[in-house]
């Protein structure tokens, strides 16, 4: 017998909102419009490796709606089981697909690698520890 799969289901993430937002700000990401960028947690997923993905609406679609690019940044159930540190490297990730034309594209795993993703961290970490020694 087949075995029965979840239904998916998604909800906003604030909190995820918060630390994303609050991440690209740090890091200077000011190509962002963070007021269409959008944090979902999903439930049910069959995907056995993925821990987040970003979504987008294509450029047609948005000369057909005649709207604005928009991304949403989906977060897996098993993102929330990862340690911090973790969980910030893979809100680095998705936010650096995000290209600077900020138009419904996406930048591909040739950037978006480990490597650029380290060096933003340890920067997104350098400045985090700068902005609490300065407010002491």
């Amino acid at each position: 017998m087949a075995k029965k799969r979840k239904r998916m289901s998604y909800e906003l993430a604030p909190d995820l909102q918060e630390r994303m937002e609050e991440i690209a700000r740090t890091l200077g990401m000011s190509h962002l419009d963070l007021s269409r960028v959008k944090c979902i947690r999903s439930y049910g997923s069959g995907s056995r490796s993925t821990i987040a993905r970003c979504h987008t609406i294509g450029k047609v679609m948005q000369l057909a709606m005649g709207i604005k690019a928009f991304y949403a940044i989906e977060f897996l159930e098993r993102f929330d089981r990862l340690p911090k540190d973790e969980q910030d490297k893979v809100i680095i990730h998705e936010l650096m697909h995000i290209p600077k034309s900020f138009g419904g594209g996406f930048r591909h795993h040739d950037y978006v690698c480990e490597k650029n993703v380290e060096v933003l961290y340890k920067k997104y970490v350098e400045l985090k520890r700068q902005q609490k020694y300065f407010e002491m």
